[in-house]
């Protein structure tokens, strides 16, 4: 659906995006309604108050939550199961042992960091947060304390991996409405992304983890035996079936059965964990060659390779495949669907509440909140990589997303930015400096926010004060970073 034409004037259309987000805000925090519940009635009000023909609401409120929870029902449901089958198996204990042996128990979050780091070059932030889910609440749990000290670290990675280096699609169409250099792009986006990961994320980690103390949340972990280190065994005793209580699935009720299980190897493990990294990045390499034509478009065997590298495919193939590795260790099939059907229990709340998110953002963009703000800058007069930051951040405030963000500020700055002449390097800092606005300030028209607020068990005030700010910190520090080279260059 496209932004309607505005019927108010960009002051009235800003002070309503204020006052829904305040109302947001009271609704969840002060009187305590359900999130979900707010997100919806707020959505409703605003966009009967911003002026979406009331006949078209309906359609605006379902098509702005079906597109968001297409995007994340599957990654989200696939991820958890996969995360719990790891979990019960002993699968992630023996990846965060190898991990913590490798780095040591200090550097256990860097670990983590660095590890996203890489897993998120080809993974978007939501399917790299769900995959890596079970590892980080392992590592939390062997070592205590904040969960924020091992999530943040790993979370922020994925997000400046999204946000900043192609082939994510953000800073590609980004570039390619500026004319830039993709490769340019890359070459410069990923080493800022890296430096920015490291002062906004992971040095910010440490401080929030020290004035949060965020308990690990129980969304993977039942009572259930999950093995210690590769080739030992372990007795599975169980007197319930079913994942309900959180126990293994066993037999009928009061069957007490033992069986002796191998965890599996560091190995398959993290043979596990690449497959969709490899599915996936398989399918961005031939997406790229057949857009710059070395591959033919309508080839049916690339057509058949580029589906199985799609997110939601790739990650049901690899949940079919740690079924058949991990699941059948010991456990009959039926077993193993019990483990998986109990997964899906504490993420329907997750979902519907990110794609409520979603909807609240989509209502925004609709109604021409975002469109507002960006021309009351653009005629501004401020310097070129500034008027990207400044831009893009008030897109990423006034409707969410930051991919919408990075793709309307790089076509509102066109113009100017193939007037300036500039280089290809200059060129690729404008991207970075828009990717660097589009990520600061996530808050709740965000569906990343959700998902993380509910993922690590956090209030939407501790999320404010907590993933708001690293994203702040992590998009400042970029442009920071943007800025010196420009000036040095």
């Amino acid at each position: 659906m496209d932004p309607i034409a505005p019927v108010h004037g960009t002051a009235t259309l800003l002070v309503i995006a204020a006052v829904a987000v305040a109302l947001l805000l009271f609704l969840i925090m002060k009187l305590r309604l359900h999130a979900f519940v707010s997100l919806v009635l707020v959505s409703l009000i605003t966009a009967v108050v911003a002026g979406i023909p009331v006949a078209d609401v309906p359609a605006t409120l379902l098509f702005g939550f079906g597109g968001t929870l297409g995007a994340v029902a599957l990654l989200v449901g696939f991820g958890v199961m996969l995360g719990r089958l790891l979990e019960v198996t002993g699968g992630a204990q023996v990846l965060a042992d190898t991990l913590i042996n490798r780095f040591g128990e200090k550097r256990a979050p860097f670990a983590l960091g660095v590890a996203a780091l890489i897993f998120g070059f080809p993974i978007f932030f939501d399917a790299g947060l769900v995959v890596f889910l079970p590892i980080i609440l392992t590592v939390a749990r062997r070592f205590g304390g904040s969960v924020l000290y091992y999530a943040i670290p790993a979370a922020g990675a994925f997000a400046a991996m999204h946000a900043l280096v192609p082939p994510h699609p953000g800073p590609v169409a980004a570039g390619e409405a500026i004319s830039a250099d993709i490769g340019v792009v890359l070459l410069v986006g990923l080493p800022v992304a890296i430096v920015s990961w490291y002062v906004g994320v992971y040095l910010v980690s440490k401080v929030l983890g020290a004035r949060f103390d965020i308990p690990l949340p129980d969304l993977l972990f039942g009572e259930v035996n999950g093995g210690t280190t590769p080739g030992t065994t372990y007795d599975d005793t169980t007197g319930t079936r079913g994942g309900a209580t959180g126990t293994d699935a066993g037999t009928a009720s009061g069957t007490v059965l033992t069986r002796t299980r191998t965890t599996p190897s560091f190995g398959t493990v993290f043979g596990l964990l690449l497959l969709p990294l490899a599915l996936i990045s398989f399918n961005t390499v031939l997406t790229t060659l057949v857009t710059t034509g070395a591959i033919p478009e309508g080839n049916v065997w690339v057509e058949y390779l580029q589906l199985a590298g799609n997110t939601p495919v790739a990650l049901l193939i690899t949940l079919l495949v740690a079924i058949a590795v991990l699941g059948t260790r010991g456990r009959s099939l039926a077993e193993t669907s019990d483990i998986l059907d109990a997964a899906l229990a504490p993420i329907c709340s997750i979902i519907l509440i990110t794609g409520a998110g979603g909807m609240f953002g989509f209502v925004l963009r609709t109604s021409g909140i975002g469109t507002a703000l960006t021309e009351s800058l653009e005629n501004v007069g401020i310097p070129l990589l500034l008027a990207a930051f400044l831009i893009a951040t008030a897109l990423r405030v006034a409707q969410g997303s930051a991919t919408v963000a990075l793709t309307t500020t790089a076509g509102l700055i066109a113009g100017q930015a193939d007037e300036a002449a500039l280089t290809d390097f200059k060129l690729a800092l404008v991207v970075v400096a828009i990717a660097a606005g589009a990520t600061v300030l996530s808050h709740v028209n965000d569906s990343g926010f959700w998902l993380v607020s509910r993922f690590f068990g956090m209030d939407e005030k501790t999320t404010l004060k907590t993933w708001t700010v690293m994203e702040t910190t992590l998009g400042v520090t970029a442009f920071a970073i943007a800025s010196v080279l420009w000036v040095v260059t």
